[in-house]
C-alpha cells in the first residue's frame, strides 16, 4: 500500500442531475440522444464535458494543478456571467458570415474554429471569439448554477438552496440495500456516493436503518448514522448523527442532490444529508450539502465502517499488480471489502466516456476470453465506456447464498474495463478494511 494523500479533491458534478436542476425538467438519462440536452443546457460539447482541461462547468470551483491533480479555487475567483452582445441581438437575422459583424465579429479571417462537423449534409461550425465568448465554464458560471452550487442562503435557521425545499419523499428502504441504489446529484461529491455504493455492495449490512421516535404521537422518524473521524478535510470528531427523512427537492418536486435508483427510496439521500451535517458540525436538520463537494473516496468508506483506509497508486504498479489487489479483496470475483478507484485530474479522456477527477466503485474482477477486467460503477448510474477495452456481456457474482448477475450491456454505469486501460485512465484505488 502507499502513503495516504495529504488531501484529495476528487469530484465532478453529475451533468444529468445538474441539467435537470437548472432546467427544472426531467428527461431520460439513458436515451442515446440525451447528450444533446446536456450540450445545450451546459453550453459545452459532450466530448469536452468530462475533463477540466476543457474548462467544463462540471468542475465548477476547481482548477488543474501542476501535478495533474485539482485544487479548489477561492470563492472570489468564481465569476457570474452577464448577458453578451450575442444574446441581445436577433440571431435569426444572420443570413451570411458578414452579418456576424453586427454581433461584434469583425475579422473572420482570424477567428478560431473551435469545432466543425458535418451533420445531415450541413457543416456546423463553432467559433471561438474571445471578446464574445461568454459560455459557462468552471470559472464563469450562469446565475442559476452559481446559486445552486455556491450561493445557497440560510432559511429558517437552516440551509435551503434557491428554488428548493425540504420534503419527506419516501421510505428509507423499499426492499434490500443494493449497490446501484445511490445516484449522485448536482454537486461534485462522487467520492462519497461511490463510497456508500461500495459499502452497499461489499458489506450491505453496514448500511443500517437506526431510528428513534421523536415523541409520543409524532410520526416523524429520526435516522441515526454513525461517522468515525479519520483526520484531514471533510471530517469531524466521531459522532452518531441524527437526521429526519426530509431531503432537498426543487419547485418541480424532483430531487436535486443524491437520490436512489429505486423510486420512493431515500436512504442514499439521508446518508448524504447526515454526512453534510457531520462535516459541517451543525445541529440543524438542514445542513449545507454543497459543502460535501470534492474529497477522498477511500477515507469516506473508512469514515463509515471505521476500518483502515489503504491506498494503491497506479503509477507505481503494473496492471497485473492492480488486478491482484482487487482479487485479494474479493471472493468469487466479487469484492468483500469495499473498494473505490479514482481517475487523474486530467488526461486523454475525450471520447473515452471515462470521467476525469471522478470516483468509481469497484465491484470485482473477471477473466473472460483470456483478458483480465476490473468491474466498476459510475455513481451517476449512467455513462460508461463502450469499446475494445470494455466487456459487453453478462457476469455473475456469488454473494452469500445466491448468484448476483450484472449485465454489462445497457447504460447503467456498470462496466468491465480491461486492466491495462484501467492503469491508463485511473490514478489510484483504495479499500477500507
Amino acid at each position: 500500500m502507499d502513503q495516504a494523500p495529504k488531501e484529495m479533491f476528487v469530484g465532478v458534478i453529475n451533468p444529468y442531475a445538474l441539467t435537470e436542476a437548472i432546467t427544472g425538467r426531467k428527461f431520460d438519462w439513458k436515451d442515446a440522444k440525451s447528450f444533446q440536452i446536456l450540450e445545450q443546457a451546459l453550453e459545452t460539447n459532450y466530448s469536452e464535458l468530462f475533463d477540466i482541461k476543457f474548462n467544463s462547468p462540471l468542475y465548477a470551483g476547481l482548477q488543474l494543478a501542476k501535478d495533474n491533480t485539482v485544487k479548489v479555487m477561492k470563492a472570489e475567483d468564481i465569476k457570474v456571467r452577464s448577458a453578451s452582445k450575442l444574446e441581445t441581438i436577433n440571431l435569426s437575422t444572420i443570413r451570411n458570415l458578414k452579418d456576424l459583424s453586427a454581433a461584434g465579429v469583425k475579422d473572420l479571417n482570424n477567428v478560431e474554429v473551435k469545432d466543425a462537423r458535418l451533420a445531415n449534409g450541413e457543416v456546423k461550425v463553432t467559433l471561438n471569439v474571445p471578446k464574445l465568448n461568454n459560455t459557462i465554464t468552471n470559472v464563469m458560471l450562469s446565475p442559476a448554477i452559481k446559486d445552486l452550487l455556491f450561493n445557497s442562503l440560510p432559511v429558517n435557521n437552516g440551509w435551503t438552496p434557491a428554488n428548493c425545499s425540504w420534503s419527506d419523499r419516501g421510505n428509507f428502504f423499499n426492499d434490500v440495500t443494493e449497490f446501484n441504489d445511490p445516484i449522485q446529484g448536482a454537486i461534485g461529491n462522487c467520492y462519497f456516493i461511490a463510497a456508500i455504493a461500495a459499502l452497499a455492495w461489499a458489506t450491505p449490512y453496514a448500511i443500517e436503518h437506526k431510528v428513534r421516535a421523536t415523541g409520543v404521537g409524532e410520526t416523524e422518524r429520526v435516522n441515526a448514522i454513525q461517522f468515525f473521524t479519520k483526520g484531514g478535510g471533510k471530517d469531524a470528531p466521531s459522532k452518531l448523527i441524527e437526521v429526519t427523512d426530509n431531503t432537498i427537492i426543487n419547485n418541480y418536486s424532483n430531487p436535486v442532490y443524491c437520490r436512489s435508483n429505486d423510486t420512493g427510496e431515500i436512504w442514499p439521500a439521508v446518508y448524504e444529508k447526515a454526512f453534510a451535517k457531520w462535516i459541517n458540525q451543525t445541529n440543524d436538520d438542514k445542513p449545507d450539502i454543497t459543502k460535501t463537494a470534492y474529497g477522498d473516496p477511500v477515507k469516506a468508506i473508512a469514515q463509515l465502517n471505521n476500518k483502515t483506509p489503504l491506498y494503491y497508486y497506479t503509477s507505481t504498479r503494473t496492471a497485473d499488480q492492480l488486478y491482484g489487489i482487487v482479487r485479494e479483496n474479493s471472493m468469487s470475483m466479487k469484492t468483500i471489502n469495499p473498494m473505490v478507484a479514482w481517475t487523474h485530474g486530467s488526461g486523454n479522456y475525450s471520447g473515452s466516456n471515462i470521467v476525469a477527477n471522478h470516483a468509481y466503485t469497484i465491484l470485482g474482477w473477471a477473466f473472460i476470453n483470456n483478458k483480465s477486467y476490473i468491474i466498476l460503477r459510475n455513481p451517476w448510474g449512467v455513462t460508461e465506456p463502450n469499446g475494445l477495452n470494455s466487456y459487453q456481456g453478462l457476469i455473475s457474482f456469488f454473494d452469500n447464498s445466491f448468484w448476483r448477475p450484472i449485465n454489462m450491456i445497457g447504460n447503467d454505469g456498470v462496466f468491465a474495463l480491461e486492466i491495462n486501460a484501467f492503469k491508463t485512465y485511473f490514478a489510484g484505488m483504495g479499500v477500507a478494511k
